[in-house]
């Protein structure tokens, strides 16, 4: 087999695999888009210039400049690749649902905020979890009143949905 070619997979054995979309909002998808675009420009080229100024200081071995900006670099690539991967992968979907909820044995003044999307998003006040977590599952399509329960790692929570917006 020659280096280019990419391994077969026995699809008798092993379906073929696919990738899972990934969901944004517009907002999203432009914000990472922007992201990427600076990274990959504006970033690789301050960082670049980072481990040259290091490497002119002498000694590479002991030389702390030199491994911080390399660590930096590390660091944005790994980013580069993920949202490459993201949005490659998006779908976008027209808005969000975020629900305010109280826990049971609370009061409505510790109400809480929740986003049920991606993690890249972004939204003031509301903290973002998956629609597969546990809470997520059982808030995705509840309504305000909605009273549900779900299996935490600690034990069965109860929460009262107060109110559903559109984003």
């Amino acid at each position: 087999m020659s280096v280019t070619e990419p391994r077969r997979r026995d699809e008798r054995r092993y379906p073929p695999m696919t990738m899972a979309a990934v969901q944004l909002t517009a907002s999203a998808y432009e914000r990472l888009k922007a992201e990427f675009d600076d990274l990959t420009t504006r970033g690789r080229i301050d960082v670049a210039n980072k481990i040259e100024r290091a490497r002119e200081e002498g000694d590479l071995k002991e030389n702390a400049g030199y491994h911080a900006a390399k660590d930096e670099q590390g660091h944005m690539e790994g980013r580069i690749r993920q949202l490459e991967h993201l949005l490659e992968n998006a779908e976008i979907v027209d808005g969000s649902m975020i629900y305010t909820v109280v826990y049971e044995g609370d009061d409505e003044a510790d109400a809480e905020r929740y986003l049920i999307g991606n993690m890249e998003e972004q939204i003031e006040g509301a903290d973002v979890i998956s629609a597969s977590s546990p809470l997520g599952q059982v808030l995705d399509g509840a309504e305000a009143g909605a009273t549900l329960t779900y299996e935490a790692p600690n034990g069965a929570l109860t929460v009262t949905v107060l109110r559903v917006e559109q984003r």
